[in-house]
């Protein structure tokens, strides 16, 4: 039963709210050590540094690069624990010269405080639904008017949804080719993909994302997917693939994915790979991968061009520690 007092509070008060907030964004990055039996060549004291990951979360992202940090035991709040190298190379963590190791980040935000007051809105605006829409459209094929044949396999699309998402596309279904295909009914051949590349163009062109994938799955569809964007002119397609490359460089696949950011005038992805090569002893382990073999012979060129880079970067990093 409510009180009188309660109840004229109520009636007759109007009651704010506020909160203190000490909000912190999370993530994980899991790192590779491939080749470890290499990394005991590094002398005490010297350190091989992984590449920048992200921390994010539902909402905004939040990206903090941060410089090398030494603690010691003198340093008030922090601490470390070291992994002796022989309990290291008993212990089950080492297997085939390889260790992953999860790094779990915790970034704390500033504390504010936030107005709990607000009254909720009369109207609420759902999220936008138009990919669900055009998603469904490509799965029902309703209303298509064009036929693409991959590897065997049929396809059905819209010509204009096509053309309005790809220059390339626009070119070859509002030009001559539009009266011939609609007035035939012949499939376009598309050669030199596979079905699952070509589907997964299409998720894009209608969705604009990518499917779930993962893993290896991501990076290998993430190679074939930029040559499909290079090809069809998707710009933001291109950007996309490159990003993933970037976070899947490995001792086994730098080399391929240099030569593919070569071919394919991916600068920021040829950045990346070039950075990955000059971190310690990752060249020597590269080049004895049948993928540098690859490069040497399909870009020789870009060979001569990464050896005189990395020299001058690794120059100007040993300038700058001096």
């Amino acid at each position: 039963m409510t009180s009188p007092v309660c109840a004229a509070l109520d009636a007759n008060s109007s009651l704010s709210a506020s909160a203190i907030v000490a909000d912190a964004v999370t993530g994980s990055h899991l790192l590779h050590v491939e080749g470890y039996s290499r990394t005991r060549g590094v002398p005490n004291g010297m350190f091989i540094r992984s590449r920048p990951f992200k921390v994010s979360r539902q909402g905004p992202s939040h990206t903090r690069t941060t410089a090398l940090l030494e603690y010691s035991d003198r340093t008030s709040g922090y601490g470390y624990d070291l992994i002796k190298r022989e309990f290291l190379e008993k212990s089950e963590y080492l297997k085939d010269d390889s260790i992953k190791i999860k790094c779990d980040v915790i970034i704390s935000k500033e504390i504010h405080t936030e107005d709990r007051t607000a009254a909720p809105p009369f109207v609420v605006v759902p999220s936008s639904d138009m990919h669900i829409h055009f998603s469904n459209l490509l799965a029902t094929e309703d209303g298509a008017d064009v036929k693409f044949k991959v590897d065997g396999e049929t396809f059905r699309a819209h010509r204009y949804i096509l053309a309005v998402r790809s220059p390339v596309f626009k070119a070859e279904l509002l030009g001559a080719m539009r009266e011939s295909t609609a007035a035939t009914g012949d499939c376009i051949q598309i050669d030199d993909m596979v079905v699952e590349v070509f589907k997964s163009l299409l998720h894009f062109i209608y969705n604009d994302s990518l499917p779930e994938m993962e893993g290896q799955e991501e990076a290998l569809m993430a190679q074939h997917l930029l040559e499909a964007a290079d090809r069809y002119d998707m710009q933001r397609l291109k950007l996309i693939c490159e990003d993933k490359l970037c976070n899947h460089l490995e001792v086994s696949t730098v080399a391929t994915t240099l030569a593919l950011a070569e071919q394919h005038n991916c600068q920021g992805l040829k950045e990346a790979c070039i950075e990955f090569l000059i971190s310690p002893d990752a060249l020597e382990a590269v080049m004895a991968t049948d993928g540098f073999e690859h490069l040497t012979k399909s870009c020789p060129s870009l060979v001569k061009e990464l050896m005189s880079e990395l020299g001058t970067r690794l120059y100007k990093r040993r300038k700058l520690r001096a």
